[in-house]
């Protein structure tokens, strides 16, 4: 295995510390897993970003009702 060196911050080694599953996990380990679960495995689909766009026009044309006003309208209490 390859390795390196980084400079941290002692505040940042703390917390990535206090993210160990257990105490003798390595350092690496918990980058790795960080890492891995900031990697989106399914980007969103261009219809999906257009529907995203789509809902916050709405939000910002005042389109949109709360709950109370939907419960209201369906009936339900």
């Amino acid at each position: 295995m390859e390795t390196t060196t980084v400079q941290i911050k002692r505040s940042l080694k703390k917390k990535l510390e206090e993210l160990k599953i257990h105490p003798s996990e390595p350092m690496d380990s918990v980058i790795e897993r960080l890492a891995n679960m900031a990697i989106d495995e399914e980007p969103l689909s261009p219809e999906e970003i257009k529907g995203i766009e789509e809902g916050l026009a709405d939000i910002k044309a005042g389109r949109v009702y709360t709950t109370a006003q939907v419960k209201k309208r369906l009936g339900i209490k």
